[in-house]
C-alpha cells in the first residue's frame, strides 16, 4: 500500500474541492486533493449540470476565485472556438444560450480551465492530485482524523494518506460516516429545526431525487438508440402529483404545483445573442431545447456545427424511487444503475415515442453525444446527487434564516462569522419520501464559518454540500457558486490554523482570530455581505 503524507488533504474534486485546493495552496499549505472520476470539477463536468446561479453573478455575489473560473470559461471559447464577431465581443458570452444560466457551456471547457487554474501548483507539488480514487477508511485518533484510505477505482490500488486537516468535498460526505462525524440525512423534524416547512417526524430515508444527465443534438439520419431493459417500466411510471406520466413534455410547476406543459423544438432558430437569461423574471423553461442548451450553433461561424448541443436535466429523469446514501452498496449500485436507465428512456421515448408539434411522433435525429461528456455510454461519468450527507454542525442553518416570506424586509440573517454569500431559491425536487416539489424564496444569504465546522471532529471541515444545512436549506445553498465558496472558505481556513497554530474550533470561538480569517478573504476577493438594497425572489 502507498503512503503519502500533506498537510491538508480535500477529497472530492468537485466545485468545492477544486475551491478549497486551490484557496489553500495559495496561502501556502502542501495539498493533496482527490477525486473519483476522470474529471475534476463535479457539477460543472462530471455530473454535466450547466451552472445555476442568481441575477446579480455577472456583477457581484461570488467570489474572486469563482469570477476567474467563470471569465477562463468566456476566455476559453473565444481562444479556441469560431464564435460570430458579434458574439465574440460580448463581455457576457453565453456560448449556449440557454435559459437556465447567464454562463451554459460545454463540460470540457470548464475542465480545460480547472486544469490552468490549478497548473502552477501542480508544477511545484504544491497540488498533488490523485485520481480516479474514492475512500473507503479512515484513522482516527480521539476527534482527529489521522489518515484516510483511498481506493482506485479501476485497479484496486490503495493509497493511505495522513495529513493535518482533512476537507470533506465528495458530493454525499463520504467521510462523514468513515471518520464518525455526526451527521444527518434527509428530513429533520419540525420539532428538531422549527422550519415551517418541516414534517413532523424526522425522515433520514427522505433525500432529493438525483438525476443521471446527457447531451444531445438533432441532426440528419436516424441515431435511435437500443431500447432500454427497463423502458416499459419508466414509460408507464407515474405519482398521485406529476399530472402524466414522468416520460412526458408534463410536470408540476416547482412554485405552484400547477401541472405545465412544456414543449419540445430542437434547433428552433432562435437569436442565440436575445437570450436574457434571467431565473427571476423569466424561468425559460417553455422549450426545454433552449433551457439548458450548452452550444448555440449560430453563436459560432456559419456550418462549424450541424446543430445545437443541449443538456438533458430535466424534470423527467429525476430519479426518486429510493435513496443512494446510506444504503447497502449492492442497492446503492442497482438503483443508480435505475437511474441510468430512466435517462435512457427518457431519450428513447423523446426518439421514438414523444409526440412532436407537427402531429407527428419522435425525432429520431437525436443523437446521444457521450463525447460531450466524456463517456462511452452517453451518460455523465457522475450522478448530479442534489443532497448530501450533513455534518452536525457549529451552526446549523434553517429555512427560518433565510425565507422570504419569515425574514420579509428583514433579509436573511447575518452572521457575524460570514465566510462568504450565496443566493438560490430553496429549490427542492420531488424526493424519496413521496414529497412533491418545495419550493420557497429565499433573500441572499450569507454562509456562517460554523456551518462548515463539525460538534465534535476536530480537524475536518465539510467542503461543498455537506455543511450544517437542513434538508430544506440545502435547496438553496447547494449549488454551483456557493459550493465554490464553501470550499474556498474551508481550504484558507486549514491553511491559516496551519500557519497560526490554531484549530477551527479556536478561531470559530474567538471574535479576534475570526475577524483575522474573514480579514484574509476579503484579501482574497471573498464577497462576506450582500450590498444594500439587494432583494429577494
Amino acid at each position: 500500500m502507498r503512503e503519502a503524507q500533506t498537510q491538508v488533504l480535500v477529497v472530492g474534486g468537485g466545485l468545492g474541492g477544486v475551491a478549497a485546493a486551490l484557496a489553500a495552496a495559495d496561502h501556502g499549505a502542501d495539498v493533496i486533493l482527490t477525486e473519483e472520476y476522470d474529471w475534476l470539477g463535479g457539477q460543472s463536468t462530471s455530473q454535466a449540470v450547466p451552472p445555476d446561479e442568481h441575477s446579480w453573478i455577472e456583477s457581484f455575489g461570488c467570489t474572486a476565485r469563482y469570477r476567474r473560473f467563470r471569465d477562463g470559461i468566456r476566455d476559453h471559447y473565444r481562444e479556441h472556438y469560431p464564435l460570430t464577431a458579434a458574439a465574440r465581443a460580448r463581455p457576457d458570452l453565453n456560448p449556449g444560450a440557454g435559459w437556465v444560466s447567464k454562463l451554459c457551456h460545454e463540460p470540457r471547457v470548464a475542465v480545460a480551465v480547472i486544469d490552468e487554474m490549478l497548473a502552477a501548483h501542480r508544477a511545484t507539488g504544491k497540488i498533488q492530485v490523485i485520481q480516479p480514487v474514492r475512500p473507503i477508511a479512515a484513522t482516527m485518533d480521539g476527534a482527529q482524523v489521522r489518515t484516510v484510505e483511498l481506493e482506485d477505482v479501476r485497479t484496486g490500488a490503495r493509497t493511505t494518506v495522513a495529513a493535518d486537516y482533512v476537507v470533506d468535498a465528495t458530493e454525499t460526505g463520504e467521510l462523514l460516516p468513515l471518520t464518525g462525524t455526526d451527521y444527518v440525512l434527509g428530513f429533520e423534524s419540525r420539532g428538531e429545526t422549527g422550519e415551517p416547512s418541516a414534517p413532523d417526524e424526522s425522515q433520514p430515508e427522505n433525500v432529493q431525487a438525483m438525476s443521471v444527465c446527457f447531451a444531445v443534438d438533432h441532426v440528419d439520419g436516424d441515431h435511435t438508440i437500443e431500447r432500454p431493459e427497463q423502458y416499459d417500466y419508466w414509460r408507464a411510471y407515474t405519482t398521485d402529483y406529476w399530472g402524466a406520466n414522468l416520460l412526458s413534455w408534463s410536470a408540476p410547476h416547482p412554485r405552484t404545483l400547477e401541472i405545465v406543459h412544456r414543449h419540445f423544438s430542437p434547433n428552433p432558430g432562435d437569436d442565440p445573442l436575445t437570450v436574457a437569461a434571467d431565473q427571476a423574471v423569466n424561468a425559460g423553461d417553455g422549450n426545454l431545447w433552449t433551457f439548458r442548451r450548452i452550444l448555440a450553433r449560430d453563436m459560432f461561424a456559419p456550418g462549424a456545427y450541424d446543430s445545437d448541443i443541449t443538456l438533458v436535466n430535466w424534470p423527467s429523469i429525476d430519479y426518486f424511487d429510493g435513496p443512494l446514501i446510506d444504503v447497502p452498496a449492492d442497492v446503492a449500485a442497482q438503483r443508480l444503475h435505475d437511474a441510468k436507465q430512466l435517462s435512457l428512456s427518457m431519450l428513447y421515448w423523446m426518439q421514438t415515442e414523444a409526440p412532436r408539434p407537427d402531429g407527428g411522433a419522435g425525432w429520431p435525429g437525436l443523437r446521444l453525444r457521450g463525447d460531450v461528456v466524456g463517456t462511452d455510454d452517453g451518460l455523465a461519468m457522475a450522478p448530479y446527487h442534489r443532497e448530501s450527507r450533513r455534518i452536525r454542525a457549529l451552526e446549523t442553518i434553517r429555512e427560518q434564516d433565510v425565507s422570504l416570506a419569515v425574514r420579509g424586509d428583514r433579509g436573511a440573517r447575518r452572521y457575524p462569522d460570514s465566510v462568504g454569500i450565496g443566493m438560490y431559491r430553496i429549490d427542492l425536487h420531488p424526493s424519496t419520501g413521496g414529497d412533491n416539489y418545495i419550493d420557497v424564496g429565499a433573500e441572499p444569504f450569507e454562509i456562517p464559518l460554523g456551518a462548515l465546522i463539525p460538534q465534535q471532529t476536530t480537524n475536518l471541515l465539510a467542503g461543498c454540500k455537506n455543511i450544517g444545512t437542513t434538508h430544506i436549506t440545502n435547496g438553496c445553498y447547494r449549488l454551483h457558486p456557493v459550493e465554490w465558496n464553501i470550499g474556498e472558505a474551508a481550504g484558507l481556513l486549514a491553511a491559516e490554523c496551519l500557519k497560526q497554530g490554531t484549530t477551527p474550533h479556536q478561531v470559530h470561538g474567538s471574535a479576534p482570530l475570526t475577524a483575522d480569517l474573514q480579514s484574509a478573504l476579503i484579501a482574497d476577493g471573498v464577497e462576506l455581505h450582500w450590498p444594500d438594497g439587494v432583494q429577494g425572489y
